[in-house]
């Protein structure tokens, strides 16, 4: 009986090109999410590029999650909060205008870790219909001769840290909000320029803004009602108490009091 060839380590297998691709994708994802300074993905992309078989491959991302696989444990909820508005994917990391401007609102997830710059232009930050990737974010803000509006949710608990160079950079809605609300610091500067920030309650639905003139209407036609018949209703009494009047006046005048 002979024997059967021994079945090769998988670790020693040759990696072809598509597995060098596919751990660079990986470690330029980690490098997006910030898990990589730029310094070590250029290290790294080296190593992988180099790299002959599994072995040499497998320890460059050893400490890094795969992509698309929730391999990380899900960030807490802040005790009273809707875990509806907790985690998820960040929607972007960064935002940039320059001689332009740029726009984060709505439905959107934000990171960890977020910055906006606004260099001779202008951007805007609405938090308010956001989800947060993490219950603390930090949103990093930098205005050169331009401007930057924060929105965030009533309930949010916000620290804003920036600093006005010839500038402003708005401290007046720093404090603590209501348990279960996020916790939002904003860092940054402002240069002959301004970062606003600002507090406001949930913005309308597009159905609730075409449903409050139709509730205006009708209320309107409501009030308009109740007026005509409080009218109806004085005038009746009106003739009632005149009839009453010239039928005594009549009573009168037929049957006068006799005195001797």
């Amino acid at each position: 009986m002979s024997d059967q060839p021994a079945v090769p380590d998988k670790a020693s297998l040759r990696a072809s090109d598509a597995d060098r691709e596919r751990v660079a994708e990986t470690l330029r994802e980690a490098a997006g999410d910030g898990r990589l300074s730029m310094e070590e993905l250029d290290e790294r992309l080296e190593a992988v590029y180099a790299a002959k078989t599994y072995a040499e491959l497998e320890p460059i991302t050893r400490d890094l999650p795969t992509p698309g696989i929730p391999n990380m444990p899900a960030p807490a909820v802040p005790p009273g909060g809707d875990p509806a508005r907790f985690g998820g994917v960040p929607t972007s990391h960064t935002a940039i205008a320059i001689m332009g401007g740029f726009s984060r609102k709505g439905d959107w997830v934000v990171p960890k870790q977020f910055t906006a710059v606004a260099i001779m232009g202008g951007g805007e930050i609405d938090l308010r219909e956001a989800r947060f990737a993490e219950p603390v974010v930090t949103i990093n803000a930098v205005a050169l001769m331009g401007g930057i509006e924060i929105t965030v949710p009533e309930d949010a608990t916000v620290r804003v840290n920036g600093v006005g160079l010839m500038g402003g950079f708005d401290h007046r809605s720093s404090g603590t909000g209501a348990p279960g609300g996020p916790t939002i610091v904003i860092n940054g500067a402002a240069i002959m320029g301004g970062v606003d920030v600002r507090r406001r309650p949930p913005r309308k639905s597009k159905r609730d803004a075409e449903l409050d003139p139709r509730r205006d209407y009708r209320q309107e036609r409501l009030e308009a009602r109740r007026e005509r018949l409080d009218a109806r209703r004085e005038y009746r009494h009106e003739r009632l108490e005149a009839r009453r009047d010239y039928i005594r006046d009549r009573r009168d005048s037929r049957y006068p009091d006799e005195t001797d």
